[in-house]
């Protein structure tokens, strides 16, 4: 029964119960609490048809983030300097479904923007605290540490509820143009239980607001706005890519993260030992070699042709290495190139 259905139904009851004394009114009273009962229970339910969540009330939970962004893995263009890699604050909220952080296919709000971009974080806990006000969707906010290399750990503890048993996070890549890795709307409930250990492995996100194609591109606004996208190793199709490994299936996880419920003292915790999982790409994890080919310029024009008059001469060519191989990548091709032709000025 909707919503409106119920309401209109309540209506009938109030205005009959008001006017009449009689063994029906009280049939008709009984009904309206029975429908009342129900009305509650429907408000308290998720949106979209989402399962509800009857575990116990309130459980708390370990969240542990493991960069994996290695010059291993991700020899491309892998920023050493001015910054060096690294990952940005992490920002998660604990949530209803009527509530969503970012959606991938779906356009990024000004705060994920500005975290995105720049690793702003105060207009997307605007964002958070104004849902959480308005729409009682968001139960709590949490935040861990930067991570100052692509290889690290960070870790935080929130806390979940029957009705906010979803997480959401965003940590930024940087240096980046606007990506990003995270979490969308993960549910920590599983119908009358909460599950005790979830682990996620991470690939990179475009935000959808900012055109650069390398860690390092400079601020160019994507206009009109694009969707939030997952980047691979061939989308976008373009060898500037940073991210752009063509010999891959997929990438190998950039990122992981691991969520354990707490059943002790938080002080005595100790975070689980990080499987090392794979999403079926050949190349398997950090622990292997992402091999990086050899790239090189487009030829030079032929330069003049020198030789003898009467004789047959030379002309050269060159081009240069743009990307230098890594990791049994395949090695560079000639660089110079000769042929023979006829001198213009011979001596």
């Amino acid at each position: 029964m909707t919503l409106g259905c119920l309401l209109a139904i309540l209506g009938l009851l109030s205005s009959g119960v008001m006017e009449i004394r009689t063994p029906a009114a009280a049939q008709g009273r009984a009904l309206w609490a029975l429908l009342l009962a129900t009305l509650g229970t429907t408000a308290s339910q998720p949106l979209g048809g989402d399962s509800v969540c009857t575990a116990r009330p309130l459980a708390k939970y370990s969240i542990t983030f493991t960069g994996k962004w290695s010059q291993t893995a991700f020899p491309k263009q892998y920023p050493l300097f001015r910054p060096p890699a690294q990952w940005s604050s992490l920002l998660g909220a604990a949530h209803s479904s009527d509530y969503s952080m970012w959606r991938e296919n779906q356009y990024a709000s000004n705060g994920l923007r500005d975290f995105a971009e720049r690793g702003e974080a105060w207009a997307l806990m605007k964002e958070i605290e104004a849902a959480g006000e308005k729409l009682q969707s968001v139960h709590e906010v949490f935040s861990a540490p930067a991570v100052p290399s692509g290889l690290g750990h960070t870790s935080s503890e929130f806390e979940v509820h029957a009705r906010h048993s979803l997480v959401s996070f965003v940590v930024r890549i940087v240096p980046s143009p606007d990506w990003f890795v995270g979490v969308d709307s993960l549910d920590l409930c599983d119908g009358n239980r909460w599950r005790e250990q979830v682990t996620v492995d991470l690939y990179p996100h475009d935000a959808g607001t900012d055109s650069g194609f390398t860690f390092s591109s400079p601020n160019f606004a994507t206009i009109p706005q694009d969707t939030v996208t997952e980047i691979t190793s061939s989308s976008p199709s373009h060898p500037a890519n940073s991210f752009y490994y063509p010999r891959l299936k997929a990438l190998p996880p950039i990122a992981r993260v691991t969520l354990v419920r707490l059943r002790q003292s938080p002080r005595a915790f100790v975070p689980p030992a990080i499987e090392m999982g794979g999403r079926g790409n050949e190349i398997a994890d950090s622990l292997s070699e992402t091999p990086l080919d050899c790239e090189v310029s487009l030829w030079s024009s032929w330069g003049l042709c020198e030789g003898l008059c009467g004789k047959l001469g030379a002309k050269t060519r060159t081009r240069y290495v743009r990307v230098q191989p890594a990791n049994h990548g395949a090695p560079c091709p000639e660089l110079a190139e000769e042929a023979e032709c006829v001198p213009d000025n011979c001596v």
